[in-house]
């Protein structure tokens, strides 16, 4: 008689270390390599598939990032304005204007970060932004039913941003991770103020639109920025809780406006309301070079003062969009991360689509 066969020995199978995952956080194998050693502990902030605008990850000490990047935003909005009285609800005497505005915004972007120290990174992004817009709209103060179309567009270089970021403090398996942040934002790109319009203090020439659109549209804001932001992560294997707090204030400084025939109408001194932003998301690893994010980015935007005084018709604005995105680890040098938006509110673009493939040397 046969003896019987021997049972075979099964070793578990090693888990995968996931990208997005915590870096601090040892994984059972790794705990069980050196029995009597404690295992090294990784005070770097965590991977997560980037969604918002403000990295997490610091770069390493003398390491280099390069980061080309392309964004594309689709927004439309429809405005209805009752010129005249009514008699009754349901009556008007006077005039309608319609207009629909069709906005596509694609910047491509360059960023290059250092890291100084395993805790400080600095950061310089410069940005190419091509814009276009069509208005097709009726007459304002005419009887008239026919519609007329108003296209504009805008390309040259964007607002120059320089950044630098801190980590506070050492976190861990089921400990935070705090990043202070302070961003600066020039004003290299093509001012709002300086493009021409098509009204010189009335509407004139072929496009009559009555609003004094813009006949080339600006690449840059036309003011100087300073951001300072605050940003948390939390591992919780297998997933990253994330998110960050940040307030935008741009500086005021003297304006005027450039009418038709090159002439210089002036505005006054003009402030733009401060910007109070936050967001949250997770991420979790699909596997050892996959990861996905899901979010949420919000912006209060203040009214603008012109003269000390506010802007006739300036509200408070709502900008809600929620995130979703992946990347994808090609090499050990080089990922490929996708994130797509969707406005939630009526200011916020319909669509952005982020492409970036960020490489360290």
């Amino acid at each position: 008689m046969a003896p019987a066969p021997r049972a075979r020995r099964r070793n578990p199978r090693r888990p995968a270390a996931p990208v997005g995952g915590p870096a601090s956080a040892p994984t059972a194998a790794t705990s069980t390599a050196a029995v009597g050693r404690a295992p090294t502990r990784d005070a770097r902030t965590p991977e997560v598939a980037p969604i918002f605008e403000q990295p997490g990850v610091l770069t390493p000490r003398g390491k280099y990032v390069f980061e080309p990047a392309l964004q594309y935003g689709y927004s439309s909005s429809n405005r209805v304005a009752l010129v005249g009285y009514t008699v009754i609800p349901a009556l008007l005497i006077g005039l309608i204007d319609v207009r629909e505005v069709k906005r596509n915004t694609t910047t491509a972007t360059v960023t290059l970060r250092r890291g100084l120290t395993n805790r400080v990174e600095v950061e310089a992004k410069l940005p190419y932004v091509y814009r276009s817009d069509a208005t097709v709209s009726r007459e304002v103060f005419t009887g008239t039913a026919v519609e007329r179309a108003f296209e504009t567009s805008g390309k040259s270089i964007g607002d120059i941003e320089l950044a630098a970021r801190y980590q506070l403090n050492d976190g861990g398996v089921d400990k935070p991770y705090f990043i202070g942040g302070l961003r600066f934002k020039s004003r290299t790109g093509k001012d709002p103020f300086e493009v021409t319009t098509d009204c010189q203090r009335r509407c004139i020439g072929e496009n009559i639109t009555g609003s004094g659109l813009p006949l080339e549209l600006p690449t840059g804001s036309g003011f100087y920025s300073l951001q300072p932001s605050l940003t948390w992560l939390f591992p919780s294997d297998p997933a990253v809780f994330f998110g960050s707090f940040s307030y935008l204030h741009n500086f005021k400084r003297e304006v005027s406006r450039t009418v038709l025939g090159g002439e210089q109408e002036s505005l006054g001194e003009v402030a733009p309301g401060g910007v109070i932003g936050f967001n949250f998301g997770m991420g979790l690893a699909l596997n050892d070079k996959a990861s996905f994010s899901v979010g949420y980015d919000h912006n209060s935007v203040a009214r603008t003062k012109q003269s000390g005084r506010t802007v006739p018709g300036s509200v408070r604005m709502q900008l809600g969009t929620l995130l979703i995105g992946y990347s994808y680890r090609l090499s050990d040098k080089k990922t490929l991360s996708v994130a797509v938006g969707a406005g939630l509110t009526r200011d916020t673009p319909d669509v952005t689509l982020m492409v970036r493939v960020p490489m360290s040397f």
